[in-house]
């Protein structure tokens, strides 16, 4: 335990993702680690009115109607000092209007329904002085600072939210400024840290947690059987297959340069890659989407794997977990440069910047790879921790808190 850890507050976690999402969540993953040595409320984010009418049957809307009419408990014990709110409060559909002065209008009432549902059960827990997280949620809690008074605010930055349309409308204007008025910010990237230090001076790289339990080295583990045939080495992927974050050049240029290498893409496609030249060439395997559980073996059946990143103000900023869920099972890793994957990974991957330097960095990886780095990779991969990370966040927060 670091010397910097806080312990026995009280957290009140708020961001883009209801505990219930299906997808993996930083900010689920971050509030866990909170909840080691704290109490911490995780607040799903309210329903709206549109989603209610447009997804009635869902049972997920369906649970949130049920507690907004007071059929069920919307406050849910989820495990050791930790509860989930589902809000008993409605919001309005708003992010289409354009006129700023009617959005303004109408955010300052949606954010006092969100917190007059957080603080029921702040008072029902007996929250004190507790820290408010807000994980880039720009919007619905623009207003929480100034409604929930926390003895300290907290805005996580980990992802570029205005590279989708949705958030363009009004994110680009309220993020500078939800940014200045909060006490910290804190960010998984030297570019994003950047980026928050513009508006608020307290703004602190804190790198990137992973749960690596799943990726470990599995030797004589079965290669999975719809691979199995494919001739080696296997040069792979392991994610969401999308035209915004993946560059397509490079994965053809491999296969078409190097015919006697096996290329598998596991993952769901977007429209791009299922309708790209890539599946008419012979050496490029596409498996479709795979069970989370599922991905280790792939991983480990790999000979190199790669992270085939295109560089844009979606991408630029971005922490690729999946870099230490390869490290973490010693895999030779062979991925875009950046600025964080020079200065984080620069030792322990191949990094590169043109189509050409991926076939070039690829046959050397393949040439070097060896127990002893896969031990080393391994080992590296284990430094970035849930705990580290968190201990990170922690650090800041006694600064600012002139602890």
């Amino acid at each position: 335990m670091s010397s910097n850890t806080i312990q026995n507050r009280d957290i009140v976690v708020v961001g883009l993702q209801p505990w219930d999402t299906e997808i993996g969540s930083n900010c689920k993953d971050v509030a866990l680690e909170f909840s080691r040595r704290n109490r911490v409320l995780y607040v799903n984010y309210p329903l709206d009115r549109i989603t209610r009418y447009r997804h009635k049957d869902d049972p997920k809307v369906q649970k949130r109607v049920n507690v907004i009419k007071g059929k069920e408990n919307g406050l849910v014990v989820i495990g050791n000092n930790m509860w989930n709110l589902y809000p008993d409060e409605m919001v309005e559909s708003i992010n289409w209007i354009k006129s700023d002065a009617v959005f303004t209008y109408l955010n300052k009432i949606n954010n006092k329904r969100f917190a007059r549902a957080i603080l029921k059960a702040v008072q029902m827990l007996g929250f004190k002085d507790f820290i408010l997280f807000n994980d880039n949620d720009i919007i619905r809690s623009f207003y929480l600072k100034d409604l929930l008074k926390p003895k300290t605010s907290l805005y996580y930055y980990r992802d570029y939210i205005l590279g989708v349309d949705y958030w363009k409308t009004h994110g680009q204007k309220l993020e500078p400024l939800l940014i200045a008025k909060s006490d910290l910010c804190v960010a998984n990237s030297f570019h994003f840290t950047d980026y928050c230090r513009r508006f608020n001076p307290h703004s602190y790289y804190v790198g990137q947690g992973c749960d690596l339990t799943m990726f470990t080295e599995q030797p004589g583990a079965p290669v999975p059987a719809d691979i199995s045939h494919l001739k080696r080495p296997l040069i792979g992927y392991v994610g969401a297959l999308q035209q915004l974050r993946l560059d397509l050049d490079v994965l053809r240029h491999i296969a078409q340069v190097h015919p006697d290498w096996s290329v598998v893409l596991v993952g769901p496609e977007d429209d791009v890659f299922l309708e790209s030249d890539l599946h008419s060439i012979p050496n490029i395997h596409f498996t479709g989407h795979r069970d989370p559980g599922t991905l280790p073996g792939y991983i480990q059946a790999f000979d190199v794997c790669l992270n085939p990143q295109i560089v844009n103000e979606v991408t630029i900023g971005n922490y690729p977990r999946k870099i230490d869920e390869y490290l973490a099972m010693g895999k030779p890793v062979v991925a875009t440069r950046t600025a964080l994957m020079s200065a984080v990974f620069s030792a322990h991957t191949y990094l590169a910047d043109t189509k050409e330097d991926y076939v070039t960095l690829i046959e050397k990886a393949l040439q070097e790879d060896s127990p002893a780095l896969h031990e080393e990779r391994k080992r590296f991969a284990g430094t970035h921790s849930w705990e580290a990370h968190v201990d990170a966040i922690y650090e800041k927060i006694d600064i600012v808190e002139g602890n």
